[in-house]
């Protein structure tokens, strides 16, 4: 199991470092001082670079759209690369399922309540992924968190967050390899099993 930490280990580090608010932040965006240009997302009320995306990121992304599209269920949406709304936070992870059909969120991003997983493409991110971003949806309550982890080709599952703590973390962590078949939960229920191999280039 990852150790837990309570600060962030890749961003943050330089005092001199300004912090918003969710509601200043989303301000910026709303005014055009961040703009679509701008790379970045916030993290515990930190305005951070989002990391370089290479072929072998994209080119998973593209395959994880189609298989995961093909298991969601009727009322849940499959997001790729979109905001989220947490408490001190407003990530934009690779993948979230949330409730709802493609007008729910036109007026408001999803929050904790409407997601039922977040998965990350981690080479180059894993560090932030397996750390920062853990602690992250912990603290929000994200019922499940996959980071797919293209750097030893495997997927590592967190489920059973703590929700706000000190050291917020997840109380249950497993490892999926090739030939493994993963469970896609939703609501408590197991909506799909899906190849590993399907996942993973």
């Amino acid at each position: 199991m990852l150790t837990p930490t309570a600060t962030p280990m890749t961003y943050g580090s330089d005092s001199s470092i300004a912090r918003f608010s969710l509601q200043h932040y989303q301000r910026m965006i709303e005014t055009g001082i961040l703009t679509a240009e701008d790379k970045v997302e916030l993290l515990e009320n930190y305005v951070v670079l989002k990391m370089p995306r290479n072929p072998l990121h994209d080119g998973t992304i593209e395959m994880m759209t189609e298989t995961l599209g093909a298991v969601i269920p009727t009322g849940w949406r499959l997001r790729v690369q979109l905001a989220l709304q947490l408490t001190d936070s407003q990530p934009e992870p690779d993948f979230a399922i949330a409730r709802g059909d493609k007008r729910t969120y036109l007026t408001r991003h999803p929050n904790s309540d409407d997601i039922a997983l977040i998965v990350e493409v981690a080479d180059s991110s894993l560090t932030r992924d397996r750390l920062d971003k853990t602690r992250i949806f912990a603290r929000g309550g994200i019922l499940f968190y996959w980071i797919v982890n293209l750097v030893e080709r495997r997927i590592e599952v967190f489920s059973q967050p703590s929700g706000p703590r000190d050291v917020p973390a997840y109380g249950c962590y497993s490892i999926y390899q090739p030939g493994d078949m993963i469970p896609l939960v939703i609501q408590g229920q197991n909506v799909a099993a899906i190849q590993v191999n399907d996942l993973i280039p």
